[in-house]
């Protein structure tokens, strides 16, 4: 059985400062975001509305889109452990995910064309995902990690925030013009892989040369406190809709105008990014499990709402209970489960858990779009 071993202080010397490394990787995340948002709000309407994909299609694609990175999750996280390099696999990962932003200029309106390039653009998010968020918790003090992933998913949330309204900027100006979104959002990911070049360090240092395998990776589910975490996670995954879907059926319902349908995860975003760093240090004093708990709670709340409420009260509950859905488990989770992975197996036990709950969420999407269409909703 493996369990967290210790080991040497991060820079920050115990003093509960954020680390530079974590304010670099924040930036990253920030134009990263700013990039990857700009497609994830305009998808819903490009595909659905725009080249008149069914419901079922936009959930396998929605799926594809958020699944496709369990295929390299633990593999990414396993190469990143092994060779003591995550700045490189986290690198590799990023630029990926920004050429795939050009990809979607070719596709044109064949769904697989389509589901290709988003796969693509979603093995880059997998790639980098386990080992950023590992070397954030080796850069951070351990009684302060859930402040540390609150500041990082804060940084993230802007680019969340700022993502959106730049589509829409963008379409106001130039309507239907989904490649001009395409391409800036390309430049965006391209800014934030130079940032990652040149100031994010690795951890390379701190470790010391182990034997790492994939079979050591999933020993770690030995582990009963990390398997229930991983179990925990990847159940309440499946209960989980898409963004996406969240996003259509505030539209459908409440007759949003086309235009301004992009605009609808800023609500989402802005409540995120005052929420993470205040609820990211309230799970360190009171309990990481608790505010991740709390965080779904108030996810079934908004789809309560949905089911539901109408007219400015839905629109507005919906949108704050899902900012703090994700202020309460994005980086939360994480930092729950970083503790429980000895520090040479960090980035493959996070991707093990990361892994576990995308397939979740990904079954999650195909099944409710394949719902949608079924029952005509």
């Amino acid at each position: 059985m493996y369990i967290a071993t210790a080991r040497q202080a991060p820079a920050a010397g115990g003093t509960g400062r954020i680390a530079g490394n974590v304010l670099a990787l924040g930036a990253v995340s920030l134009l990263t975001d700013v990039s990857s948002e700009m497609v994830t709000a305009v998808l819903p309407l490009y595909l659905v509305l725009g080249l008149g994909f069914s419901p079922l299609q936009f959930g396998v694609l929605d799926g594809i889109y958020t699944g496709v990175t369990a295929l390299v999750r633990v593999v990414g996280g396993h190469a990143a452990d092994r060779w003591q390099r995550r700045k490189f696999v986290a690198g590799l990962g990023y630029g990926i995910s920004a050429l795939g932003k050009l990809g979607l200029l070719a596709a044109g309106t064949s769904a697989t064309a389509m589901g290709l390039v988003l796969a693509g653009d979603r093995t880059g998010k997998g790639l980098r995902t386990a080992p950023r968020d590992a070397l954030i918790t080796l850069s951070s003090e351990p009684s302060a990690l859930g402040r540390a992933f609150g500041v990082h998913r804060a940084m993230d949330t802007v680019g969340a925030f700022l993502g959106p309204l730049a589509a829409f900027c963008l379409l106001w100006t130039l309507p239907a013009r989904y490649d001009v979104v395409f391409v800036v959002s390309f430049c965006f990911a391209a800014l934030g892989f130079l940032v990652l070049v040149l100031f994010v360090r690795d951890h390379r240092d701190v470790l010391p040369r182990v034997a790492v395998s994939l079979r050591a990776a999933f020993g770690l589910l030995r582990s009963r406190p990390f398997r229930r975490v991983c179990l925990v996670a990847c159940g309440l995954g499946f209960l989980t809709l898409g963004d996406g879907f969240v996003y259509l059926l505030l539209q459908k319902k409440l007759d949003v105008e086309l235009a301004y349908v992009a605009l609808l995860p800023l609500g989402t975003a802005g409540v995120y990014l005052l929420a993470a760093v205040p609820l990211g240090s309230l799970a360190d004093r009171v309990g990481r499990w608790r505010i991740f708990l709390a965080g779904h709670v108030a996810l079934f709340g908004a789809y309560l709402l949905l089911a539901g409420a109408s007219g400015i009260s839905l629109l507005v509950g919906v949108l704050v209970l899902h900012g703090v859905f994700y202020a309460c488990t994005d980086g939360v989770l994480m930092a729950v489960a970083g503790p429980l992975v000895p520090d040479e197996l960090r980035t493959s036990g996070l991707a093990l858990l990361q892994t576990g709950q995308v397939l979740a969420r990904a079954a999650s999407s195909v099944l409710f779009g394949a719902l949608w269409t079924w029952f005509a909703w």
